[in-house]
């Protein structure tokens, strides 16, 4: 009887351990923000730079890049930290033609923004 007991106690502080563990190390990503440049035309007719381009020429200067992908009509930069961005928005404003727009921004992790995004459905 003990043991089956004690057993039962063993196993649950097991799983308790286990959720745990597991929820610290989802935390970071549930937190985690990566900063974001935004390249889009300033007026019609101006053409956005090819993602490899950017790519190419921000990596010659040592920028790491997180991802690069058009969204709509613009080109959208992820950087893992503040600093690589800002690096990076120095080097393309340099590079880049004037009639294009930088913008600097900082999203939170693609599925903690679509969480708040998505409208709720009763029925």
């Amino acid at each position: 009887m003990k043991s089956r007991a004690s057993l039962k106690q063993t196993l649950s502080l097991l799983a308790l351990a286990s959720v745990a563990l597991t929820a610290v190390m989802l935390l970071p990503t549930l937190f985690r923000s990566e900063t974001a440049l935004q390249i889009r035309a300033s007026r019609q007719g101006a053409m956005l730079p090819d993602g490899f381009y950017v790519w190419q020429r921000l990596n010659a200067e040592g920028i790491h890049i997180k991802s690069i992908t058009p969204d709509k009509n613009s080109l959208v930069i992820t950087f893992d930290s503040q600093e690589q961005s800002s690096a990076a928005e120095k080097v393309l404003r340099r590079l880049l033609p004037e009639n294009l727009d930088i913008a600097h921004s900082e999203q939170n992790a693609d599925w903690v923004s679509r969480i708040g995004q998505r409208r709720q459905s009763i029925g």
